[in-house]
C-alpha cells in the first residue's frame, strides 16, 4: 500500500472521530459499564444524544448557562429544614439543564435510559411512556416491565411527595412551577447501575407536563444527595453511602469520566478533608473552606463569608449540577481583584459578559486558583478557570458572584472547576477525598 493510500485511510478514520461520528463509544447502548462503575459523559460532548442543535452564538450559550445556573442556585438556597423531600426535581431545579449523564437500566426486561447525575438532589424521576408534553423520545414503559409497581398511599414514601393524591390506592402527585406543572406516579422497579441490580427502587414516573413554562430536560434524574429517597439512601446496604466521580470536559469525545459506587475499588491516593452536614440544608455535601490562593498569594478574605454556619445554612458545597463556581460577593471580589493583578500582559483590557466581569480579548496568561481546605488543596489551572470563545479570541474567568437575595449565601464549587479531579464522598467516615485525575 502506498504512503498516499495509507494517509487517505487514516483520514477516513480520523475525521469521523473528530466529528463524533461512527465512533464505537458514541453508541451509548454499547458502552459497557463494569462492576459498580458507570461511565459519565457531558451533555454537550460530541457523542451526546442531547447535544444542542441550536445555532446560538458562543456568547448566547454562555449567557443561557449563567441563567440556568442562577435558577439552580436559587433552588440550592431554598433547601431548608422542614420542607418535604420530593421524588422529582423541584421546579427551579427542573428548569436548569442537566450537565453530566450516566446510563441506567430500568425494569424487567431492562430498558436503557440516560439519567442526569446530581449530587445535590435526593430523588430520581423518569419520563414514562404516554407522557403528555414530555420532551423525551425515549421513555420508560411500565407496561413492559414485570417488576414495576405503583407505590401505595399507605407507604411511607408517599408522605415525602408534595400534595399526594390517591387514585385506585396508588400514590400520585402534581408539582407546579411558574406557569408549568408536572404530574407523576410514585413508582418502584428494579434499577441496574453497571452490574448492580437494586430492587424496588422508588422514583417518580412522570406522565404529564403542562403549561407554557420551560419543560423539563429530556433525560431522567438520578439523585446522589443525602435524603431518604436518594440512591445513596435507598441502596445504603450496597454502596454504604460512598461514591466518587471524575467529571470530563464537554470537549471529551469518549465516555471517559466515571462514577464509582460503593467503598470498593476507590482510588487510594487521595487527600481528605472533613465532610460536614448542615442541618439547615441536610442534603448537600459541605466542606470547610479555609482560604483561597491566587498564584502564590493567599487572598485576604472575610472569614464570615466562607465560614460553615449550621444555624443559617451558610458554607461551601461541592455540586455537580451547577456549571460555574459561585462565591459570596466579598470573597469573589477579593479573588477576582488578585486574579486580575496577576494576568499577563499586565495591560490586558478587562471586559464583561453577563455575570462574568473578568473577560479578555486576545491571548492572556492566567494564574492558578487554589481552594484550601483542612488536609487538602484543590488547585485549578487555566483549563478549569477560563471559558474560551469558539474562535478563541475571547476568554472569561468562569467564576461569578453567588446570589445575594437569600438568607444565607452558599459558596458552590461547581462542575467546570471540578473537571479532571476525582471527588470521593465518604459519608460513613465523614470525609471528602480529592485528587487530580485526567478523565477527559
Amino acid at each position: 500500500m502506498t504512503t498516499l493510500a495509507i494517509f487517505l485511510q487514516l483520514l477516513l478514520f480520523i475525521i469521523p472521530l473528530a466529528l463524533g461520528l461512527n465512533h464505537p463509544t458514541c453508541d451509548l447502548t454499547n458502552t459497557q459499564d463494569q462492576g459498580s462503575t458507570l461511565k459519565i459523559f457531558h451533555i454537550d460532548s460530541p457523542c451526546s444524544p442531547f447535544k444542542s442543535s441550536s445555532s446560538l452564538s458562543w456568547e448566547a450559550r454562555v449567557l443561557k448557562t449563567l441563567a440556568q445556573d442562577q435558577a439552580r442556585l436559587q433552588y440550592l438556597t431554598s433547601l431548608v429544614a422542614g420542607r418535604s423531600v420530593i421524588p422529582v426535581a423541584s421546579g427551579r431545579q427542573m428548569l436548569q439543564s442537566a450537565t453530566y449523564i450516566v446510563k441506567a437500566k430500568i425494569g424487567t426486561p431492562a430498558q436503557t435510559l440516560l439519567l442526569a447525575m446530581d449530587t445535590s438532589s435526593d430523588v430520581a424521576w423518569l419520563p414514562c411512556s404516554g407522557c403528555v408534553g414530555c420532551p423525551s423520545t425515549t421513555a420508560f414503559s411500565p407496561a413492559k416491565s414485570t417488576t414495576y409497581k405503583n407505590v401505595s398511599c399507605s407507604a411511607p414514601q408517599c408522605k415525602q411527595v408534595p400534595n399526594p393524591t390517591c387514585g385506585s390506592s396508588a400514590c400520585s402527585f402534581n408539582l407546579t412551577y411558574g406557569s408549568s406543572s408536572i404530574a407523576a406516579n410514585l413508582s418502584q422497579d428494579t434499577i441496574r447501575l453497571a452490574a448492580d441490580p437494586i430492587e424496588a427502587f422508588t422514583f417518580g414516573c412522570v406522565n404529564k407536563v403542562a403549561g407554557g413554562g420551560t419543560i423539563p430536560p429530556p433525560q431522567g434524574l438520578l439523585g446522589l444527595g443525602r435524603g431518604p429517597l436518594s440512591l445513596m439512601t435507598q441502596a445504603q446496604s450496597l454502596y454504604q453511602s460512598t461514591f466518587s466521580y471524575c467529571l470530563p470536559s464537554f470537549r471529551s469525545l469518549a465516555f471517559s469520566g466515571s462514577l464509582r459506587l460503593g467503598p470498593t475499588s476507590q482510588p487510594l491516593r487521595l487527600k481528605y478533608t472533613p465532610l460536614l452536614r448542615n442541618p439547615r440544608r441536610s442534603s448537600l455535601y459541605y466542606v470547610n473552606l479555609l482560604a483561597i490562593r491566587v498564584g502564590n498569594k493567599v487572598v485576604d478574605l472575610p472569614q464570615e463569608a466562607i465560614a460553615f454556619n449550621p444555624t443559617t445554612g451558610a458554607g461551601t458545597i461541592f455540586d455537580s449540577g451547577t456549571v460555574y463556581t459561585r462565591l459570596a460577593k466579598s470573597v469573589y471580589e477579593a479573588v477576582r481583584d488578585e486574579f486580575r493583578r496577576r494576568v499577563k500582559p499586565r495591560n490586558a483590557v478587562v471586559t464583561s459578559l453577563g455575570g462574568f466581569d473578568t473577560c479578555y480579548s486576545g491571548q492572556v496568561t492566567v494564574p492558578a486558583i487554589t481552594f484550601m481546605f483542612k488536609g487538602v488543596n484543590m488547585t485549578m489551572p487555566a483549563d478549569n478557570l477560563m471559558l474560551h470563545s469558539t474562535a478563541g479570541s475571547t476568554s472569561c474567568l468562569a467564576i461569578a458572584v453567588a446570589p445575594e437575595n437569600v438568607n444565607s449565601v452558599v459558596n458552590v464549587i461547581a462542575s467546570m472547576q471540578q473537571q479532571n479531579h476525582r471527588v470521593l464522598i465518604d459519608v460513613p467516615n465523614g470525609r471528602i477525598g480529592l485528587a487530580r485525575e485526567v478523565c477527559s
